[in-house]
């Protein structure tokens, strides 16, 4: 079930970018595609922000060692339902295995290739199948395979998650057009499980990492579904400047469309939560700082109580004043502490407000998008965190993973 989540909209061929999938045998259902291979031009700039699970997965350790080699990135090779996740040594080996398939098929030397894995954490490689799915793969590429490429990455995803977005500058059309793919294991500490954003904007590499950097901390990191950071979270920003149009971070326009992107695949994430029956946006207002707000928003968001209080439509309030106080928070002041539950005031001065009925915040909860908002009234600096209530379905979704 999602929540006010539909399948994506136009997407929009991004200049210089190149897309294919196909089923090559990971999955035992041979009718849904489990490999993706996207190709960028010559000249295209690759930035990139990886999970920070120390745990992390062989593709991870080796897309890094490529990123630094100082080659080009002219290919990303993307697998579902195999996460090469704890597998040591052997496991770095099949995936270098997986990138020289592909140099050798493109005439490209192997750190050219980008790897990326995602499913069950502990199994090996099927590395045979996927180099075996190579040479028709390259043949598959075209640059209307978005949509493709998006469900090729799923996993417990029930929707392919895509943006895309044009604007015009300096008579110029540039397009930004995304894919990412997750459901649960999410708090990503950097990105989501899997992200691929680009553009045809002419950006060059140290602007691009900045910019990056700026719209994954408000997107990406900032959702939620169960704590869980997975160990092959990635998320790339890819600008190939086929456009010819130049931008930076400085560069309005572009940032908030870009920003827009972000977010909106990051909300899709949330909105295709395991067993989510309700999107919840919570705002910390008014803390002392940046970090205040997140640790407060956050201690809400993954509160079993609270999620499951709003699974319920159980307008338990206490449970939401409990974990603002359990918050490691060393300044808070409980006696300034306002509490809201959309636009219904449940604590006011750290006290129930007088004008609250049960009836009203029932009202509220009954809902599946609610926001609750917490004014600290001490500083400047506020958050915003999105995450899910806690179902039934979540723990039968992943009690089953693996059957």
């Amino acid at each position: 079930m999602t929540v006010g989540l539909s399948a994506p909209g136009v997407l929009h061929p991004v200049k210089g970018v190149m897309l294919a999938s196909c089923h090559s045998g990971i999955k035992k259902d041979s009718t849904i595609d489990d490999l993706v291979l996207m190709q960028f031009s010559d000249e295209s700039s690759v930035a990139a922000v990886f999970t920070t699970n120390k745990f992390c997965a062989a593709p991870v350790t080796i897309a890094k060692q490529h990123l630094d080699s100082g080659h080009a990135t002219r290919y990303l090779l993307i697998n579902s339902g195999n996460a090469n996740a704890g597998t040591g040594v052997e496991g770095v080996e099949n995936c270098i295995s997986t990138c020289a398939a592909i140099a050798a098929e493109a005439s490209f030397p192997k750190q050219s290739v980008l790897p990326f894995s995602t499913g069950v954490i502990g199994a090996p490689l099927p590395v045979d199948k996927i180099s075996s799915a190579i040479p028709s793969l390259i043949k598959k590429l075209g640059e209307d395979n978005w949509l493709a490429a998006a469900k090729g990455i799923m996993t417990t995803d029930t929707l392919p998650k895509a943006v895309s977005r044009q604007l015009v500058i300096n008579g110029k059309k540039v397009t930004i057009t995304g894919i990412c793919k997750g459901s649960g294991m999410i708090k990503p500490d950097m990105a989501t499980m899997l992200a691929y954003v680009a553009t045809d904007a002419l950006i060059p590499q140290s602007e691009l990492d900045s910019c990056l950097k700026q719209v994954v901390n408000s997107s990406f990191n900032s959702i939620t579904v169960d704590g869980d950071t997975s160990t092959n979270d990635a998320c790339l920003l890819i600008a190939t400047g086929v456009s010819q149009q130049s931008v930076s971070r400085t560069h309005d326009e572009f940032m908030s469309v870009l920003n827009e992107v972000f977010s909106l695949l990051a909300q899709s994430i949330i909105r295709d939560g395991e067993g989510a029956t309700k999107f919840i946006e919570i705002q910390v207002e008014q803390a002392l700082s940046s970090q205040d707000a997140r640790e407060l928003a956050y201690t809400i968001a993954h509160s079993p109580l609270v999620k499951t209080a709003l699974f319920a439509s159980d307008a338990n309030w206490g449970r939401i004043l409990a974990a603002i106080g359990r918050a490691p928070i060393s300044s808070l002041d409980i006696d300034k502490v306002a509490l809201f539950l959309g636009d219904v005031c449940l604590v006011k001065n750290g006290l129930p407000d007088e004008d609250y009925s049960e009836q009203k915040g029932q009202a509220v909860m009954q809902q599946q998008d609610i926001i609750i908002r917490v004014n600290l009234n001490q500083g400047e600096e506020s958050a915003t965190i999105w995450t899910t209530d806690l179902s039934y379905d979540y723990v039968k979704i992943n009690a089953e993973y693996r059957s």
